[in-house]
């Protein structure tokens, strides 16, 4: 991600390939310890305090309503106009626009009722 070329890409697109690798990276290891049951509970914190996963981001998912969460940037309402939250978090049914994109990660949708 941090080889590739960042021509003609906007100055934020140029991170969207870091969220994304660790979006990856702790929903595997979220889904190791929670869905599956693969690793114990000192694997799973070992990841957590060593920065393998992202400990807030997991803490969220756990929550109804933010399963599909993509990133905490897309919930803080400090950064978006008007204080509300990201267009990607808004459910397809009720967007006006068919095809988004997140200007913080490039998420396309991560409504939990999509």
């Amino acid at each position: 991600a941090e080889n590739d070329t960042h021509d003609g890409k906007r100055k934020c697109e140029a991170l969207w390939p870091i969220f994304r690798i660790s979006h990856q990276k702790s929903r595997y290891i979220y889904d190791l310890y929670y869905r599956r049951k693969e690793i114990k509970r000192e694997l799973y914190e070992f990841c957590l305090d060593q920065g393998y996963a992202d400990k807030n981001l997991i803490a969220k998912w756990k929550k109804p309503g933010y399963e599909r969460l993509c990133c905490l940037r897309c919930i803080q309402t400090r950064d978006h106009n008007f204080a509300t939250t990201c267009v990607c978090r808004v459910p397809k049914h009720l967007r006006e626009e068919t095809v988004i994109e997140c200007v913080h990660c490039g998420c396309k949708g991560c409504a939990s009722g999509d």
